[in-house]
């Protein structure tokens, strides 16, 4: 059984596939959906913040990706998501079409880049703790753990001077490796709750069918219904991100074989360290 893995927001900008017709038409459609053509993706769109034109390289790969890899003959069984990869697992899945996936990661981007107006927000990345006493060190400053990616690779989100103070924690307790990025808003925690009416109204706009390959969400892994996606757009959002469990899971229902469909391979990273602890 195959799986098709959707990655969330890469960190940097990657090579594109801008001598190719197809990626040239997921550009053009993205450009002139969202404005910001990921061909150009240092200079378009200066008027989106850069964690929202990542956010649109992202989906614009994984749509090309997904394409491809379709037209070889080489569809899934199963799709998963984490975290912002959500909007192009959808469009793989049958669910939406590519330009409501590409103007659904750009307008929510927009709605979390206001919290930024406000706030100093930061995401960090800890490695080397479990997630027991790393939950303690996030709630000793405030902050929250967004993204637990395996058995001691997580990410944090809050306030940048908390997040860092939890870092500096974090180091003195044993991890081996710590890590900051900017960030718009502090995605996947309940810090996200006060933009939540936002966010439905923006996602009451759009209609979403049945998916066609089953698409298993990322935090009790059971697969979206029409029904159920609205809602769980909006609450992934203010909840972490249990990737382990979800690729365990995924693993304990008979899937052999995970194919990373977007840019970098964060996921395929992840998944040789979860097996490595198996």
């Amino acid at each position: 059984m195959i799986c098709w893995m959707y990655p969330g927001q890469p960190i940097a900008f990657t090579d594109t596939y801008s001598n190719d017709p197809e990626f040239q038409k997921i550009a053009l459609l993205c450009q002139g959906t969202t404005g910001f053509n990921p061909m150009e993706s240092g200079t378009s769109a200066s008027s989106l913040t850069q964690s929202v034109r990542l956010q649109l390289h992202g989906v614009c790969v994984s749509l090309y990706r997904s394409g491809q890899l379709m037209s070889q003959g080489r569809g899934p069984d199963l799709i998963a998501e984490h975290s912002m990869g959500i909007y192009a697992a959808l469009a793989a899945s049958g669910s939406i079409d590519s330009g409501a996936a590409l103007a659904l990661t750009c307008r929510i981007g927009v709605a979390m880049a206001g919290m930024g107006l406000h706030r100093d927000y930061a995401l960090g990345c800890v490695i080397g703790l479990t997630s027991g006493p790393l939950a303690d060190i996030a709630a000793n400053h405030g902050i929250y753990l967004a993204n637990h990616n395996t058995s001691r690779h997580f990410l944090l989100a809050g306030e940048r001077e908390k997040v860092e103070a939890a870092l500096a924690e974090a180091t003195a307790s044993g991890a081996f490796s710590v890590s900051i990025f900017s960030c718009d808003a502090p995605l996947h925690t309940p810090l996200i709750e006060t933009i939540a009416g936002e966010l439905r109204r923006i996602v009451a706009e759009y209609r979403f069918s049945a998916p066609r390959i089953p698409l298993v969400e990322h935090i009790g892994q059971t697969p979206l219904t029409a029904a159920a996606i609205p809602a769980f757009l909006v609450d992934e959002l203010c909840r972490p991100v249990y990737w382990e469990t979800t690729y365990r899971t995924l693993r304990s229902r008979g899937v052999t074989r995970f194919q990373e469909v977007g840019a970098g391979s964060a996921l395929a990273k992840f998944n040789r360290w979860i097996d490595s602890e198996t």
